[in-house]
């Protein structure tokens, strides 16, 4: 579809500048987004005279912003909402999480997973870095309703294995324009060396980078060291896991030579604070790793230990949390937050096509409703979005130049109802 949107405010993300214009997208990319005075250029450029759109939304003056990234999250225990709340990270994970997902079966995972996009589209998150146990329904639910998903590998010493990895791996990378894969493994605490050891050999096979869970408890920590003498990161590091990029989820306990190695190897850390005050893991030093340069994006979890698939308030989380802990009320700036829920969430995901609004980007736009009583008045729009607003501000959710979500309503393919139903008859079922 050829869609013109005028009339907004554009925040592009390539600075926090605001500007008054209009984004045009053709098909799946944006090309153009300006004051709406040097148009010339681009019916130039297509040799047009015109462009016949098929919609032109007029913004009302609303914000115009690349859609978030869910850097980290796994989409299909949607079952496990307030299942298994207020329990300590083992006896949730052991005792509560495995026994139920080891009932799920791929079909089952399909519709859990339709039921989070849901609630992504509603937040205005535009793509996701999924964890979770079926790859092949996981992407064919994202194909179905339209989501960006980048998956990771979730390999452990009981679940999935190294050849299904490299054959996801193969089969989901270029299979669909909205579908990649990326190596992993579930954490080091849950695999054998020698599974890991086979981890970092398809990295070096493919030039790959791997990600997992890193460093999320002070326990994961020191059972790591009682058993290799190393911290998660130098340990996996002494494996050859980091050859070719890659980095962790949570990474909250982290000492200065897991820091130093972080920014040596230009590893990406995707930090999960709600998850992390949910669980008691503790408080990211987010401070740090932006003083070394690291990229820093921002993740859900999963809607178990969550609960909500909320950007907003793990961005406003993220800040707040890092004043608490350095004890300085001008640590992690708001819009170093926004900038690690779209910009570097698109680095750490690999998606370089999504990370700002600029001509030739793939137009996965979101709309920010500044009509509410949290935005007004119109003082500082990013400082706005991190401190303020919330879901109820997302007006359109645009992927691969579909809108999916426009003021209060899905699209039409999509029945809400129906996945709902299919959740709960799933739940029954099982729980």
């Amino acid at each position: 579809m050829n869609i013109r949107l005028y009339n907004a405010l554009i925040l592009t993300m390539k600075d926090d500048n605001i500007i008054k214009g209009e984004i045009w997208v053709c098909g799946e990319r944006i090309i153009y987004v300006g004051d709406g005075t040097d148009t010339d250029k681009v019916y130039r450029s297509l040799k047009l005279s015109s462009i016949l759109w098929d919609r032109e939304i007029d913004c009302c003056g609303n914000l115009l912003m690349p859609g978030f990234k869910d850097a980290h999250t796994h989409s299909g225990m949607t079952l496990l909402r307030s299942y298994a709340d207020d329990l300590p990270l083992d006896d949730w994970l052991n005792k509560q999480v495995f026994p139920v997902e080891a009932k799920l079966d791929g079909e089952m995972i399909y519709h859990l997973t339709k039921l989070a996009i849901l609630e992504y589209l509603t937040g205005g998150i535009t793509a996701i870095f999924d964890m979770y146990l079926t790859p092949e329904t996981i992407a064919q639910a994202c194909i179905d309703m339209g989501m960006r998903c980048v998956q990771v590998g979730a390999v452990n010493n009981f679940s999935q294995s190294v050849d299904m990895v490299e054959e996801m791996f193969k089969k989901l990378n270029n299979s669909h324009n909205l579908i990649s894969y990326i190596l992993g493994f579930h954490a080091e605490y849950t695999c054998s060396k020698e599974l890991l050891q086979e981890i970092a050999g398809l990295s070096r096979k493919y030039k790959a980078p791997v990600y997992a869970h890193i460093s999320e408890t002070a326990k994961e920590v020191e059972e790591c060291k009682k058993r290799y003498g190393m911290t998660p990161p130098v340990f996996l590091d002494s494996l050859g896991m980091f050859t070719f990029g890659g980095g962790g989820y949570h990474c909250v306990h982290m000492e200065e030579a897991d820091i130093d190695l972080f920014q040596r190897k230009r590893l990406n850390v995707v930090t999960n604070p709600a998850s992390n005050m949910k669980l008691a893991s503790g408080i990211a030093p987010i401070s740090q790793y932006l003083k070394r340069e690291i990229n820093v994006a921002i993740g859900t979890d999963g809607p178990a230990s969550n609960n909500c698939l909320d950007m907003f308030k793990e961005m406003f989380l993220v800040t707040a949390l890092a004043k608490i802990r350095e004890n300085d009320a001008s640590a992690v700036d708001a819009w170093e937050a926004l900038k690690m829920a779209t910009v570097n969430g698109s680095r750490a995901m690999y998606l370089p096509d999504t990370d700002v609004l600029e001509a030739g980007k793939l137009a996965d736009i979101i709309m920010i409703d500044l009509q509410k009583p949290n935005m007004q008045p119109v003082n500082n729009i990013p400082k706005n979005i991190v401190y303020s607003a919330g879901s109820q501000n997302v007006k359109m959710t645009m992927i691969n130049g579909r809108i999916l979500y426009e003021n209060g309503r899905f699209a039409d393919f999509i029945d809400e109802q129906a996945i709902y139903s299919k959740a709960n008859e799933i739940k029954e079922s099982i729980c």
